[in-house]
């Protein structure tokens, strides 16, 4: 989408590479910045300098933090003898506006993906097995997403962790709150059946 205006063109192609935003989306964006006071478009590059300076992954699970290690790693009242398994930072903080875990967690950064060159060696499985060592881990919890991927993933780690005689649960899925079955999908629903629990 050529404006004729180099600087707004760059400026709408760097918000194309953002995810999920197309072309019309970066156009907005970019229109937005161009309206903002000199004070905030300067506040805005601050932030995103700043945060791209300042985050980077928790020595201990591989969440994003500021410091060393992150608050929930450092939070004594956490249940240590469990860690949920995660793909991303963002899984972590869906997990917690639950308010339902008091786990720790660990983030794998990516899934096992062969056609995009993903194995095992580029996730943070390693470190994970070494969080192990210690033996207080009773449950390693597996909430990679329900792709391909994601299960791959899953069934991998489980049969790492089997010897060391940790048990390994997997989030159940279903039907969403609020849904009606007739819209759901035969693998949504197949996962519903398998999950059930009595009431």
């Amino acid at each position: 989408m050529a404006n004729g205006i180099p600087a707004l063109d760059r400026l709408v192609d760097e918000f194309r590479k953002m995810p999920s935003i197309g072309n019309k989306s970066a156009e907005r964006l970019a229109f937005y910045v161009l309206g903002l006071e000199d004070k905030d478009v300067k506040g805005l590059a601050d932030a995103i300098i700043n945060a791209h300076e300042r985050i980077h992954q928790c020595s201990v699970c591989r969440n994003l933090t500021e410091d060393e290690v992150c608050p929930i790693c450092k939070n004594d009242k956490r249940d240590r003898s469990i860690i949920c398994v995660v793909e991303d930072p963002r899984d972590v903080a869906a997990i917690e506006r639950t308010h339902e875990f008091n786990g720790l967690y660990h983030v794998l950064h990516g899934v096992i993906s062969p056609i995009n060159g993903i194995g095992p060696e580029e996730l943070t499985i390693k470190e994970l097995l070494a969080r192990l060592s210690d033996n207080t881990v009773n449950e390693i919890i597996m909430a990679t997403n329900p792709t391909v991927e994601g299960e791959a993933t899953a069934m991998y780690i489980s049969r790492l962790l089997k010897p060391l005689g940790i048990s390994v649960s997997r989030l159940a899925y279903g039907i969403p709150v609020g849904a009606d079955l007739e819209y759901a999908d035969e693998v949504t629903l197949s996962r519903a059946l398998e999950g059930r629990r009595e009431i």
